[in-house]
């Protein structure tokens, strides 16, 4: 039973005593009935928003668990979460290079932190996830010319935008 339909329950109660309305007891016995049905609406309106609310707090959450799962690229094969895997797991083939190295960039822009590996620095470029700024990544003049280090900066094969 609803709260709109015990109020109305209530109210046919109070009619059913035949009470003379002109009485001040039943004309406050009628404004109680009145502030009920008045409040019983009120928390109607509220528990319709609130509805709406949770449905839209649960659309979010289900595209945020989509961007988490794109940007943060889990595990899809299996259930384990390889984050939380050690270098030995054996769980799944998620990660092909498990050496691969995760640098922190800082936009100029926005000053937002992009944690981005070592194949997106050296492609050269990224676009800002936060503000789309095109951030550029040089790696000329790190090394000698001489320098027979065999990194990436070194290596005259792969030209890195500046």
């Amino acid at each position: 039973m609803t709260l709109s339909e015990r109020i109305s329950y209530i109210r046919g109660l109070a009619d059913g005593l035949e009470l003379d309305q002109s009485n001040k007891e039943v004309k406050v016995l009628n404004a109680i009935i009145e502030l009920l049905d008045d409040m019983a609406l009120a928390v109607e309106s509220t528990e319709e928003l609130y509805d709406e609310l949770a449905e839209q707090v649960d659309a979010i959450d289900e595209d945020l668990t989509t961007l988490e799962d794109d940007f943060y690229d889990e595990c899809d094969c299996c259930d384990c979460d390889c984050d939380d895997c050690d270098d030995d797991c054996d769980c799944c083939d998620c990660y092909d290079d498990e050496d691969e190295a995760y640098y922190e960039v800082t936009c100029g822009k926005c000053e937002e932190q992009i944690c981005v590996s070592e194949d997106v620095l050296l492609e050269g470029e990224i676009t800002c996830p936060n503000c789309g700024e095109l951030l550029e990544f040089d790696f000329s003049g790190l090394c000698e010319d001489d320098c027979d280090c065999g990194c990436c900066c070194c290596d005259d094969s792969d030209d890195l935008m500046s």
